[in-house]
């Protein structure tokens, strides 16, 4: 099951890498309250590359569909916490899909967020247990 979120405070058009980026400086900003943040990273499965580059990255590993960010902390009986940023509209792909539904069941909390702002939110709730 995908857990969606819907965007709750109306934001700015800003693409899915502007959002990822103010939700990355938020987390630096907050690493004082929440030492956990210094953990966050994003998973750098988008690309632009040539055919022999992208051939290189899927036989170092690189895989479609993971989700672009991950917090390597245990929590009320999670593993971690993966993160798929959308933009408002934006659709989950079928690889993305797979990876949510196969991270969740093996242990992971997963959400899909429309904006930096419902991702921060599941950052603070995931790390706070509110």
């Amino acid at each position: 099951m995908v857990k969606n979120r819907t965007a709750t405070t109306p934001t700015e058009k800003l693409t899915e890498r502007e959002q990822q980026q103010r939700v990355m400086k938020w987390a630096q900003e907050h690493e004082a309250e929440l030492p956990e943040l210094k953990l966050l990273y994003h998973v750098p499965n988008e690309r632009k590359c040539t055919p022999q580059q992208g051939k290189q990255l899927k036989l170092m590993g690189v895989r479609a569909g993971v989700p672009d960010l991950f917090l390597p902390v245990a929590r009320a009986g999670f593993h971690g916490l993966y993160i798929e940023m959308k933009t408002q509209g934006g659709k989950v792909s079928e690889n993305q899909r797979y990876w949510i539904e196969n991270l969740t069941v093996q242990g992971y909390d997963c959400h899909v967020c429309y904006s930096w702002i419902d991702a921060v939110e599941v950052l603070q709730a995931y790390l706070t247990g509110a």
